[in-house]
């Protein structure tokens, strides 16, 4: 006897949203996985209407944008959720943070255009400010060091991941450098407020965006020891306090080639860029 199988799916109209977050105080210890686990909980005690894959073992529609180490703090944090339905912005926000500690905050959920892109496969680049902790020796003239050591042709660094190493030059993705608030946002076209890296008494700090990403992922903590092989200082890397300012997108999509071609004709935004408020119904 033939028996026929027929597989029927359910097919259900999603809304995809993006929700930035900040994470800093104790939570910078917290790792990805944890944080993925955090905002499951969180969701499901808000009363979110996340909706979840098929097949036998379920799980919540998230995904992260540049998941941030261990040890940092950012301002800019991003997850895509696809939902059955959804609050207003303003609800949905304080519902979340109602479920969350104060060091997890949520500072905006939008939702995207259909058919728009995930956050984590096109991020381009980031923000970050790094501080010296109080407590470790201060740089002597450490901004006229800082603006020579760029000023090198190439800047040549072993780039480790978990598959392999390998040189490359590192300084065609730094794309810009300050040393105040003031000045790296003047660069950037950006109003940059004040940073949880910035509570330190000695002053010693520099603002960077940086490619990172899918593509090219450089992160701050390289570019530090890059400045430190260059001034022929020890690299110690627990000494610096990183904190993420904001995580871009590049609308130039074909913005590839060589690396010294990689990144001239860049039209940065926002990951908040692709979204729009959710009003009340």
């Amino acid at each position: 006897m033939l028996v026929v199988v027929r597989k029927y799916l359910e097919e259900v109209s999603v809304l995809k949203v993006r929700v930035k977050f900040s994470k800093t105080g104790s939570m910078k210890f917290i790792g990805h996985l944890d944080v993925m686990r955090y905002f499951q909980k969180a969701i499901r005690r808000s009363g979110i209407d996340i909706a979840y894959s098929q097949g036998f073992n379920p799980h919540q529609l998230i995904s992260f944008a540049a998941p941030l180490g261990v040890g940092l703090t950012s301002d800019s944090e991003y997850m895509d959720m696809e939902l059955r339905s959804s609050f207003s912005s303003e609800e949905a926000m304080d519902r979340l943070n109602a479920a969350m500690n104060d060091e997890i905050r949520v500072e905006s959920y939008l939702e995207l255009e259909e058919g728009s892109k995930n956050a984590m496969s096109i991020v381009a680049a980031a923000d970050y400010c790094v501080s010296l902790k109080d407590g470790y020796p201060l740089v002597e003239d450490f901004q006229v060091k800082f603006d020579k050591f760029l000023t090198q042709p190439e800047i040549i660094m072993l780039k480790k991941t978990k598959k392999s190493e390998k040189e490359i030059n590192i300084k065609p993705y730094i794309y810009h450098i300050g040393f105040t608030a003031e000045e790296f946002g003047n660069k950037i076209n950006q109003n940059i407020g004040k940073t949880v890296a910035e509570q330190y008494e000695n002053g010693q700090k520099v603002y960077m965006q940086i490619a990172t990403g899918s593509v090219v992922n450089i992160k701050p903590e390289l570019v530090m020891e890059a400045f430190c092989q260059y001034i022929q200082i020890p690299f110690q890397p627990f000494a610096y306090q990183i904190h993420r300012m904001e995580v871009y997108a590049d609308l130039q999509e074909d913005n590839k080639g060589t690396p010294e071609e990689y990144g001239k004709n860049r039209k940065l935004v926002s990951l908040e860029y692709f979204g729009h408020t959710i009003g009340y119904y």
